[in-house]
Formats: structure tokens, sequence, C-alpha cells
């Protein structure tokens, strides 16, 4: 089991203004940890998103691929996307079975890698847009909701705590984009950001699909929604924050 959730946390990286790897024996939200590496650039507590650099380089040629067979950086992201709601789907038709929920990590490593893939697409070929970017923000809580949701729907979970934190980790990813509106950058602040929550879902799915649910599902849920709480508190923070301290910025 540690081998395919490592993989999902390496390849969920996704913030353009990441700066060296996280120490490996590090939680991403443990202050005091590793030197330079418990808050990024305006006080941001650091994520599995730290790990992005790295990873980009294995996956540059697979992208540079992509764009010499004709493929745009939204083809990716719509390919992203159906991905998504296909598994979410199969997990809704079949809530009492164990594979949909052991193979989500798979799925997850696979829909992490297309959105580093259309990312780098669409930086260092050219074709970055505006529809791409509202397709991009579009398609990753789409993606989230089709693929997390359907947990709701197996017998003992706690469905309740299983919406709200979806919802929560919406609400999140908005906050984090409300930056440009304020004249800053998007802010990707921590402790869970969009590649920590699928890192959770995903051993979540896994240990669901061998254990009955129960007290520790509930608090597992409970302790993934206080973590998206305080990420919506931290990216507002830091947004309204690097606002007041930007000139050029429009007034919070």
């Amino acid at each position: 089991m540690t081998a395919p959730f490592s993989t999902v946390a390496v390849i969920a990286g996704l913030d353009p203004a990441m700066q060296g790897p996280l120490a490996p024996s590090v939680l991403p939200w443990m202050p005091g940890s590793s030197p330079g590496m418990t808050r990024r650039t305006g006080g941001e507590l650091a994520t599995i998103y730290d790990l992005k650099p790295r990873f980009q380089a294995l996956l540059r040629p697979l992208a540079d691929a992509l764009v010499r067979a004709g493929l745009s950086a939204n083809d990716v992201t719509l390919g992203a996307l159906l991905l998504s709601i296909g598994h979410g789907a199969w997990i809704e038709l079949e809530p009492a079975s164990a594979w949909p929920l052991l193979l989500l990590p798979v799925t997850l490593f696979m829909r992490m890698a297309f959105n580093a893939v259309d990312g780098m697409m669409a930086r260092e070929h050219g074709q970055a847009s505006a529809r791409g970017a509202v397709l991009n923000e579009l398609s990753d809580v789409i993606a989230d909701a089709a693929l997390y949701l359907p947990l709701a729907l197996i017998a003992g979970l706690n469905a309740p705590l299983v919406v709200l934190v979806v919802v929560a980790g919406i609400i999140a990813e908005m906050a984090g984009a409300l930056g440009p509106m304020l004249g800053v950058k998007r802010c990707y602040a921590g402790p869970f950001g969009k590649s920590d929550r699928a890192f959770a879902f995903g051993l979540l799915a896994v240990l669901l699909g061998g254990l009955a649910p129960g007290l520790w599902s509930t608090l597992y849920l409970a302790a993934m929604l206080l973590l998206s709480a305080l990420t919506m508190l931290n990216r507002a923070r830091a947004i309204v924050g690097e606002a007041k301290a930007s000139p050029k910025a429009k007034a919070p």
C-alpha cells in the first residue's frame, strides 16, 4: 500500500509557485520540521504541492510528445475530467465493491499527472488561454465532486461528513482562486490542498476496501474537514495580507 500512495502524493503537486523538495519524513502541515519548508513565500504552509518540480521534469517528455501529436492542453484537461467522472460513476454503481476503492489511487495518480502535463503544455508550448484557465479551475472542482461524493453511498460511512469534506475542499480551491481578483497571485497555502486531499481520499478508499466503516472513518473524515477549514482560513488571510502589502493590488 505504501508504494501507490507515495506515488500519488508525489505526482499530485500542481502549484506553479513551488520551490524545492519536501523532506520525505515530514508531513506537510507539521511546522518546524525542515528549514525553509514549513512555510512558503508569503507565510504559506507547505503542502504536497512542494514536490512538484522534480516530477515535472519526469513528465516533460510526455508533454512534448502530446504537443507533437497535435493534442492541446485543453484536450488533456478534459481527459482528466472524463477519467474522474468515469471512476466516480464506477464507485456509484458498485458502492459495495472493493475494486473501485482499491483502484482509486491509480485514477488519482493519472488525474494528477494529466493536470501537471496540461500545465506544462500551456506554459511551455504557448497554449495558455483564458478558456483554458477557466476550464482548468472548473474541471478541478467538478472532478473532485465526481470522484469523492460517490463515497457517501458506501454503507456505514458518514455520508453528511463526506459531503461536507467535498464542499469544504471546493470552497478552499475557490478561496485560493480569489487572489487575481485582488491583483495578487493565486494562493496555494496549506495545510490541505488539492493533492493532500487526493492523498487522504485515496488512503481512505483503500482502507474502506478492506475495513468496515465505523468510528475510525468518522474521525478520519472529521479531521479532513478540520484541515479543509484551516486551509480556507489560511488562503483567505494570505490573499488579503498580500493584497494589503502590494501597492498594485486592489484594496480588499
